[in-house]
């Protein structure tokens, strides 16, 4: 299935790029700066960040020395998270929201998810670059350890996205799914260690986070960005294992019910 799936979604390539554009440029219709909240909205999230946790709080964590430690700390866990959210959050309803576009036109389903895919990407690139600006302002940029990310960014995006197709799919016929979820991912975030660090917490309680696959994921950016120091890849083979489940779990769904769902819309 995974083959044909790729070719399906080659051949449909201008229609999910021209979707991506068509997205992103309708979010800044009638706006007076455009574009420009792009950067305005992440420079301001930077800004609050660094100006309340480094200077008023005086927010630090054990084992990091400067200012910033705690602000790069917050900002890393709180990007990639938004990036996690956004994939999943949208993917739940991906098929709902598109049901005229599905019940009009012929086209691959999985367009949908990977135009949402790419939107999240394009959102997300635009955050983190200049988050990664203010690092190298700052004299915090980790050096060469920076690039052990980009595996981990592959981890979290087959993770988000499986776990949104699976929703989207049983969103469709249940619909209280999207309106729990929305309620589990509030949660989630705090069961999270993004705001506070992982070490403050009862070991037992420490020991159950390793069954949360975000705070594994959201450790290891932390520990590359905050400490410079290499992920520890033992621990994402299991993530890696559960978001490639995932995955097919949600091609598995999909398949089986994409009869369903335009009579289901």
């Amino acid at each position: 299935m995974i083959t044909p799936a790729i070719k399906a979604l080659w051949n449909y390539r201008g229609f999910i790029l021209g979707s991506v554009k068509r997205e992103f440029q309708s979010k800044y219709t009638n706006s007076m700066l455009g574009v420009g909240w792009t950067v305005i909205q992440p420079l301001a999230m930077i800004f609050v960040y660094t100006v309340i946790f480094s200077q008023l709080m005086r927010a630090k964590l054990p084992g990091v020395e400067g200012t910033f430690g705690y602000s790069i700390y917050l900002c890393v866990g709180v990007i990639t998270w938004g990036y996690f959210a956004e994939i999943v959050g949208r993917a739940q309803g991906i098929f709902i929201e598109n049901a005229n576009l599905i019940k009009k036109l012929s086209f691959p389903r999985l367009c949908l998810p990977v135009t949402l895919v790419m939107n999240a990407t394009v959102n997300f690139g635009i955050i983190f670059s200049l988050f990664l600006v203010f690092l190298m302002v700052t004299g915090n940029f980790p050096g060469w350890v920076f690039f052990a990310i980009i595996p981990i960014l592959l981890i979290q995006v087959l993770f988000a996205i499986g776990l949104g197709i699976t929703l989207g799919v049983l969103n469709v016929f249940f619909r209280d799914v999207g309106q729990l979820f929305g309620v589990v991912l509030q949660f989630w975030f705090w069961f999270t260690p993004i705001v506070y660090p992982l070490n403050i917490l009862p070991v037992w309680l420490q020991s159950l986070m390793k069954l949360n696959p975000m705070a594994t994921l959201i450790g290891s950016y932390q520990g590359v960005m905050v400490h410079g120091q290499m992920p520890d890849w033992f621990s994402l083979l299991p993530v890696l294992l559960l978001s490639l489940f995932i995955c097919l779990l949600g091609l598995h769904l999909f398949k089986k019910h994409s009869g369903e769902l335009v009579d289901e819309l």
